[in-house]
């Protein structure tokens, strides 16, 4: 059975469509990616949010980044 991976937004409960792979150079190494998910709806605000902070560093389809 297929897990449904859920958007990362807060009170979000919509099935995930991105991954958002960020990390935090203060305090992770340069080749670490953290994970968030993002829903259609939440995939900008997200990104922003993450861009922001020039964290985000790349955006896969949940499918694409599955296949890792």
């Amino acid at each position: 059975m297929d897990e449904v991976l859920i958007c990362s937004a807060k009170g979000c409960q919509e099935p995930a469509a991105w991954t958002l792979l960020w990390n935090n150079p203060k305090i992770h190494d340069p080749e670490r990616r953290k994970a968030w998910l993002a829903c259609e709806a939440h995939r900008q605000h997200l990104s922003d949010f993450l861009a922001a902070r020039e964290f985000l560093r790349d955006v896969e389809a949940v499918d694409s980044a599955a296949d890792r």
